[in-house]
């Protein structure tokens, strides 16, 4: 069967993330697992694989408690375990923008289903025939292994360049439908919420890419996506490029 890879995201307030962190880094050693997990106050971030069970039952008892209830997670396969240990880490951000303002915990901008989007960029705009953009909200290295079609890169370095980059870009996000992405949502439901807050009407791809892949494959997407891990890229099957 394989090595079960999962990544998971969920906004929401854990101030006790210093107790957490010892409890779930003893939980997921004595489960065989490794990859990452990032606590932060404002929520958790986590890219874990190992064995298919015991995988999905560490979910499940993240879920138990009723702050990770919503948790949901992007599956995919690989051959080999491509983490090289288990890593537990308490971070100000589980993403960092550097804008406190920006709470999804407690406001979440609107996000569009990969079949939507799909759609829209079938019949080339959105159900009110509005134009839309595309903002690639990832890093230009990541962006390089591929991307959407006609997606705006603004060559991003970091993601605490993503406002001042959103203020240069403004104008060119003007009267346009904007629909923002990245690898698995998180960067991008922050995204959106700044250019909400900046007047900008922009929605989260719902997933990330590779929710998109899971759920509607590799239509208008060129290349691969990256991910952080020994697999370094993911075709849009969700198979690795090694």
């Amino acid at each position: 069967m394989g090595v079960l890879n999962v990544s998971a995201y969920l906004f929401t307030a854990l101030p006790d993330r210093d107790e957490l962190r010892p409890r779930l880094k003893d939980r997921a050693v004595a489960a065989g697992l490794k990859g990452t997990i990032l606590l932060a106050e404002e929520g958790i971030n986590l890219f874990l694989a190992g064995d298919p069970t015991a995988v999905r039952a560490f979910l499940v008892e993240l879920r138990e408690d009723p702050r990770l209830a919503a948790l949901t997670a992007k599956e995919s396969w690989s051959d080999e375990q491509p983490f090289g240990k288990m890593i537990v880490k308490v971070k100000a951000e589980i993403i960092r923008m550097d804008r406190p303002t920006i709470r999804p915990g407690e406001v979440r901008a609107p996000a569009v289903a990969p079949a939507t989007l799909r759609r829209w960029l079938d019949q080339g705009h959105d159900d009110a025939g509005r134009p839309v953009t595309l903002l690639d909200t990832r890093n230009a290295f990541e962006v390089d292994y591929g991307t959407f079609a006609s997606a705006q890169d603004w060559r991003l370095s970091r993601f605490t360049e993503f406002p001042d980059a959103a203020r240069r870009h403004a104008a060119e996000l003007a009267d346009t439908t904007v629909v923002s992405f990245c690898t698995g949502g998180i960067r991008c439901e922050k995204a959106a919420l700044y250019l909400r807050e900046h007047g900008v009407d922009a929605y989260q791809l719902e997933g990330g890419i590779l929710g998109y892949f899971e759920h509607v494959g590799g239509a208008h997407w060129n290349g691969e996506c990256f991910v952080f891990d020994e697999r370094e890229a993911l075709a849009p099957d969700l198979t690795a490029r090694r």
